[in-house]
């Protein structure tokens, strides 16, 4: 009997780890093939590969992301091959299980929930022949005469005795360019509404020195992105704890980890211990803040503390050792336009590195789509079920909250310009929110969303918005965007995107002083004893308005005329900026 095991993941970059425990289970009794594709990849092109398997079972990992694709294909591999046997499990079909039974006619068998021994079983069972499904607890099956039956779900498994999914000879080669993804432990203390992750009660661990191994394996083999996927890493100090100083001490150069952390009850003593032992780079912490608003989290039974939050993140981001990233979702019970921007502006004030602006999705299976005519919830009707409306929040307010994510991806998460947007947020627009959304709004005016952007381009474009607003500040914030772009390059840029403001003899009378007086951008540059040569084909001098080494070293505004050297260093690829100010250079005589 010839086994597939296969998903679409939503990127090459990612792995599946529920095919790989699975895999992992039924061995060595069952031999199994298993294979990764992207819901970018042709449906035609999976189908084609998966029969070079010659498979007589093959078993879908279905997500919201992938549900629909995945369709595609199983109704291709059925026309072909109506004999093939269709599996399918994960979250999306876990749930309101008779509707995909009933929905999804070529599949044959849906596994339901944790499915290592409901998968096993089934396989024992269609190896000797035998047709009586009804003592497999978690599987959703077709009787002789194509009747839909759910069987109960099975008891949980012992995780203490789970084996490695991570032993697999073919995915070593692959350790190095892509995400891996292990659990530590199942299930969820916590019972927010909207997240399957709390239909599960309690919360299991696997063995802690399995996993140790399996860490040491993983980096040895070349992991460099690890990825825990426990619900809530640090539920448990005393682990989150362990396995902290673990990390810490056995882990190799390159390694990243990153944890979904709850950040209410995390204690200041774990991030006093982190601040001080974990090597800059190392950890990464995902923190689902959803909601500053207390009504809206008592509603989707969400006990979440946003002062003891926010002195979490901030004792974190001042350890400067670990990015964090910081989820929002719209479109909550009773969370309007008005109270989405505060929640927005509140969690902006913490300043993460990442901030993640989702949409509420109306997961199978959740509390909250089970009470959906509550708060008059439209949605969409197949994955991802993200709402178009309730009764608080319209259509268009959601539209215009998705203007603010597009312009938040590209000009903070990417922290492509960090200063500028800093100073924008702070001296410009009335809140972090106003400037994010009037300037989603001219970009979407301005139909942006529909093409491509060169690196220079994002700069242009904010810099045609910003001719609309402020007069006042206009050369600071020219200045600022100058200072962002240029030190986000690692080599000279070749054009940068605006217009000179020196020139060409102005220019060079400017480095022929500087290399007749190199300690007027200060000792650093003297140090670099740079030659002629150097200086010209390496190096951009550009007019800014404020004091540059005042900015970088308090970060005020200092108006001063001043001249910005960036000097784009090609043994290590890293840009050094120098400045002085204009009237210094020109008591310059050559």
């Amino acid at each position: 009997m010839n086994i597939v095991l296969t998903t679409l993941n939503a990127k090459y970059i990612h792995t599946n780890l529920a095919i790989r425990c699975l895999r992992a289970y039924v061995e060595p009794e069952h031999q199994v093939e298993m294979v990764e594709y992207t819901i970018k990849d042709p449906s035609i092109n999976i189908v084609t590969d998966l029969f070079k398997y010659k498979p007589d079972v093959i078993g879908f990992s279905c997500y919201i992301w992938n549900i629909e694709e995945t369709i595609k294909v199983i109704g291709m591999l059925k026309k072909i091959k109506p004999e093939l046997k269709i599996m399918i499990g994960g979250p999306e079909v876990s749930y309101d299980v008779m509707y995909w039974m009933e929905r999804l006619q070529d599949v044959d068998y849906i596994v339901i929930g944790e499915g290592e021994e409901t998968f096993k079983q089934l396989l024992d069972q269609l190896k000797s022949g035998e047709t009586d499904f009804t003592n497999i607890h978690g599987l959703a099956y077709r009787t002789e005469d194509q009747k839909a039956v759910v069987n109960p779900q099975r008891n949980k498994l012992n995780l203490q005795e789970a084996p490695s999914p991570f032993r697999f000879e073919e995915d070593l080669p692959h350790l190095s360019k892509r995400v891996t993804y292990i659990e530590t432990s199942r299930g969820c203390p916590f019972s927010c509404q909207f997240c399957l992750s709390s239909i599960e009660v309690g919360v299991r661990y696997f063995n802690k020195e399995k996993v140790k191994e399996d860490i040491r394996f993983l980096m040895k083999n070349g992991a460099k992105t690890i990825k825990f996927v426990d619900r809530t890493f640090n539920i448990s100090r005393s682990y989150a704890m362990e396995m902290f100083q673990f990390l810490i001490d056995e882990h190799l150069p390159g390694t990243v980890f990153q944890f979904e952390i709850t950040a209410d009850i995390m204690r200041p003593e774990v991030i006093e211990f982190l601040n001080e032992n974990a090597p800059t780079g190392l950890f990464r912490f995902e923190i689902g803040v959803q909601s500053t608003n207390d009504a809206t989290n008592e509603l989707v039974m969400r006990k979440q503390n946003f002062q003891k939050l926010t002195r979490t993140v901030s004792m974190v981001k001042n350890g400067g050792k670990i990015d964090q990233h910081l989820d929002l979702i719209a479109g909550l019970p009773e969370e309007d336009y008005d109270s989405f921007k505060k929640t927005f502006n509140d969690v902006f004030e913490l300043r993460p590195e990442e901030l993640q602006l989702g949409f509420l999705k109306m997961l199978r299976g959740t509390g909250l789509r089970i009470r959906a005519e509550q708060h008059q919830y439209v949605y969409m009707d197949h994955s991802p079920y993200e709402i178009l409306k309730n009764n608080v929040l319209s259509f268009e307010e959601i539209s215009k909250i998705k203007q603010v994510e597009d312009v938040l991806e590209k000009y903070w998460n990417d922290h492509r310009m960090d200063y500028t947007v800093e100073y924008l947020v702070t001296e410009v627009f009335a809140t972090p929110f106003d400037f994010f959304q009037e300037f989603g709004l001219y970009w979407d005016k301005m139909g942006w969303g529909r093409i491509g952007h060169q690196l220079e381009d994002l700069f242009q474009r904010l810099w045609n918005f910003l001719s609309f607003w402020s007069e006042e500040n206009r050369s600071i914030i020219h200045s600022l965007m100058k200072l962002d772009y240029l030190r986000g390059q690692k080599y000279k840029p070749r054009k940068p995107w605006w217009d000179d403001t020196l020139i060409k003899e102005e220019r060079s009378e400017l480095y022929r002083k500087i290399l007749a007086s190199p300690s007027l951008l200060g000792k650093a540059f003297e140090e670099l004893q740079l030659s002629e040569k150097d200086i010209y084909k390496h190096t951009v001098l550009e007019m800014i308005s404020f004091d540059l080494n005042h900015f970088l070293q308090l970060g005020e505004i200092k108006e001063k005329p001043s001249l910005l050297l960036a000097y784009f260093d090609p043994k290590d690829q890293q840009t050094k900026l120098f400045s002085t100010p204009i009237k210094y250079l020109e008591e310059v005589n050559v």
